[in-house]
């Protein structure tokens, strides 16, 4: 099998060093330019010393090596940046003739205004919104395969995505009234210098955040939509609230919906047997057996997403559960299956190991 060649945009930040992470132990990869405006010149094992003789590449900045010449130079541009910033940048990559990964917010929409209302941005290349494909490979194996432009989802539309989808592609469940609680470790709010993010802050606390508004709420009910049949995207109104746990990293979902007519005959066997069959040919889905609930613990370190169900009979309530590392399936893990997808490798090539065994 061929090797290509990777450049990360945006390495040193916990994205592309999950990246940089995962890639390390991939053999078809090879890395070419790993990028840092903050720690350019340094080694990335001086920034991150667990990686000292695996990873030494001296980090660029893209001041000493243009857009132009890191696309040029790669089969494969994964960019870790911010949104409104992989806007500008993404589309100089792709006129170099590389494909590209994007880990920011800007190219995951198909709606403009959508985009532009939850990121309260303008989009400078409103085209390349068509032309993106949304990075989940469990619902977008086929078009990701082609795709010039990946776009790699949020970490809670993917833990929410998930679950959901088998229920709405079979008008199993309410397009209204669909409510979504999930908690996210810290690594979620990235690597910066911030009060609220310190330890004695955080140490024993866990609330809810963004509970009005937040854009991961828009990407969500966009991609539901759309699972459901509704090409405007705009169908499901799921009420979405994120929390901040005080763990590094990690992810869970408790989702809660109602069964439509379709599914008058609904139990809590019938719920595990929608996803089990519908994820059964899916590495990296695990519907987990009755009566045993996700954990982030469990995913830990990997590209796996836990799943499972239930019904509460009692308040007709379908209630879905998912958990995953959010720097792992929630973000570079997943990319690094989406660059399987589009370079025709095994889906699970370098993503194997189990990082936590206790």
């Amino acid at each position: 099998m061929n090797t290509i060649k990777v450049s990360i945009v945006g390495s040193t930040g916990y994205v592309g060093a999950e990246l940089v992470h995962g890639f390390s132990g991939h053999p078809q990869v090879e890395f070419k330019y790993l990028t840092s405006e903050t720690f350019k010149g340094k080694k990335f094992s001086d920034i991150y010393p667990v990686f000292r003789g695996v990873v030494d590449n001296t980090l660029v900045s893209t001041e000493e090596v243009s857009y132009d010449v890191i696309g040029k130079e790669s089969d494969l541009v994964i960019t870790a940046l911010p949104h409104g910033v992989s806007s500008k940048v993404v589309p100089q990559l792709l006129a170099a003739g590389c494909r590209v990964i994007d880990h920011s917010g800007d190219f995951r929409y198909k709606d403009l205004k959508t985009y532009e209302k939850s990121y309260k941005l303008d989009h400078p290349h409103p085209e390349l919104l068509e032309q993106a494909v949304y990075g989940l490979p469990e619902l977008y194996r086929e078009q990701i395969k082609d795709c010039s432009l990946a776009a790699n989802p949020g970490c809670y539309p993917t833990c929410s995505i998930i679950p959901l989808t088998p229920f709405l592609k079979a008008g199993l469940i309410e397009k209204e009234g669909i409510i979504i609680d999930a908690t996210s470790g810290v690594t979620g709010a990235g690597r910066k210098e911030k009060l609220e993010y310190s330890f004695c802050e955080l140490d024993e606390s866990f609330k809810p955040y963004g509970t009005v508004g937040h854009r991961h709420n828009t990407e969500i009910n966009e991609q539901l939509s759309f699972q459901a049949g509704d090409g405007e995207g705009k169908a499901v109104k799921a009420a979405f609230t994120p929390h901040l746990a005080p763990f590094k990293r990690g992810m869970l979902a408790s989702i809660y919906c109602r069964p439509t007519a379709a599914f008058a005959d609904v139990t809590g066997e019938k719920v595990l047997e929608v996803l089990t069959k519908y994820y059964e040919n899916e590495k990296f889905v695990r519907v987990l057996p009755k009566g045993v609930m996700p954990d982030v613990k469990n995913v830990n370190g990997s590209n796996y997403i836990d799943i499972t169900g239930v019904y509460d009979e009692d308040t007709g309530y379908i209630k879905l559960f998912s958990a995953q590392d959010n720097l792992g399936k929630g973000a570079a893990l997943q990319a690094i299956q989406t660059c399987n997808v589009m370079f025709g490798f095994p889906e699970e090539t370098g993503l194997g190991t189990l990082t936590r065994g206790v």
